[in-house]
């Protein structure tokens, strides 16, 4: 049976994320305004919290599932709108090495697990249509030499390297794509650009190219090479089971925005006395008491998919459609749930005196990277109705 409940050991935890991240709130309008100065190591407030690793080490089998926990400390971190007190990147934490474990070797897990790995599949002409990618790798001799474009890499400044995806044959399709580790520093490996983006200015997004860019064959993640014509590649496939993780991360930060924007409304509006009266029934509320009710019933539903989507990994089960539902629920109440908030807040929600239009920029990648909503639903739908992507797309 699924069981959400939070173990007090458990509960400590989230509450000291949720205080550490209105503690770095103060320092928020600073880095929107600055987008590409980086964070300090540290601000003079971490002083005051217990570092995290620490509180996770005393953590039991006894408390929450480790998937399942990760999404309540989005949810409480992110639902904040403070920057981090400390680097919270750090080795082994991008999202190219969520493609590193779920696709490399031992031996390629083992000598790249500890370094910051950033995910480049994006390109100027493909976006969630990975069937699109025109990046080739061509291997010549004992080296694979990488070309093409790729934008929205998360991390990708800080990164130590990053896991390319790029087809090593066009006619195959999806079966001849594969990624690759290339590491900072590469021959024909250029960082282009830092991005400018509406929101998430903290995070620091690049783009890149590769020109007759070698890398050795042993870098080849998963190390298969072969190209399959009709059930597409291990490999393509190991690297999209990545995704079944990654993707309810990405809805828990959408979900955070939705659940920050109505604790944001609640508490502004109870200072001018508008309070939610939960006994009354729906025609003895205002429209704005309303109004709170359904955007907090959103905001917790889709909560509730992330976390199915979570605990089915820790439970060892399949999730991917799972993990679609809970990715296409949090893109959709990033957007309506801060944007509803923002209506019933006026015109202070649009100054820059207050910090709840942030939940709104911030939120909005939610809907975007690691597959769009309309993919979601497209992923959703093939599943039901037994389709093809070649037959439903």
């Amino acid at each position: 049976m699924i069981d959400f409940r939070i173990s007090e050991a458990d509960q400590h935890i989230l509450d000291q994320v949720a205080a550490e991240g209105r503690a770095g709130e103060k320092y928020a309008r600073h880095f929107e305004e600055h987008e590409h100065e980086p964070l300090p190591e540290a601000f003079p407030e971490a002083a005051e919290f217990e570092p995290l690793p620490r509180l996770l080490a005393r953590r039991s089998k006894e408390d929450t599932p480790p998937a399942t926990f990760q999404m309540l400390l989005s949810f409480a971190r992110q639902s904040t709108n403070g920057v981090p007190l400390r680097n919270a990147l750090r080795g082994g934490g991008g999202l190219g090495n969520a493609a590193l474990r779920a696709a490399g070797t031992k031996e390629q897990i083992e000598k790249w697990g500890g370094l910051i790995l950033a995910m480049s599949i994006t390109e100027p002409g493909a976006g969630s249509d990975t069937k699109a990618i025109q990046s080739t790798a061509r291997l010549d001799g004992e080296e694979w030499v990488l070309n093409g474009d790729k934008i929205f890499v998360t991390t990708g400044i800080r990164a130590q390297g990053v896991v390319v995806w790029a087809t090593v044959d066009k006619s195959a399709g999806r079966a001849g794509i594969k990624s690759f580790l290339v590491m900072k520093g590469t021959q024909g490996f250029e960082i282009v650009r830092q991005e400018k983006k509406l929101g998430i200015r903290t995070s620091d997004t690049a783009a890149y190219a590769f020109r007759d860019c070698r890398v050795p064959r042993e870098n080849l993640l998963g190390l298969d090479e072969s190209v399959p014509r009709e059930k597409g590649s291990a490999s393509y496939r190991g690297v999209m089971k990545t995704f079944n993780m990654t993707r309810p991360g990405v809805a828990s930060g959408g979900v955070a925005k939705a659940l920050g924007a109505v604790g944001f409304a609640r508490d502004a509006l109870a200072e001018d006395g508008i309070k939610v009266d939960w006994q009354a029934g729906f025609h003895q509320r205002s429209a704005t008491q309303q109004a709170l009710i359904e955007m907090e019933a959103d905001a917790e539903a889709a909560s509730l998919t992330v976390l199915h989507a979570a605990w089915l990994a820790d439970m060892g089960r399949p999730n991917n459609v799972e993990s679609s539902v809970c990715k296409a629920k949090g893109g959709e109440v990033c957007r309506t749930v801060p944007q509803r908030a923002m209506e019933l807040l006026g015109a202070m929600s649009v100054s820059h005196d207050h910090l709840v239009e942030k939940y709104l920029r911030d939120g909005r990648i939610s809907d975007i990277y690691e597959g769009t909503g309309q993919i979601q639903r497209l992923i959703i739908a093939r599943s039901i109705l037994g389709y093809s992507s070649e037959e439903l797309s």
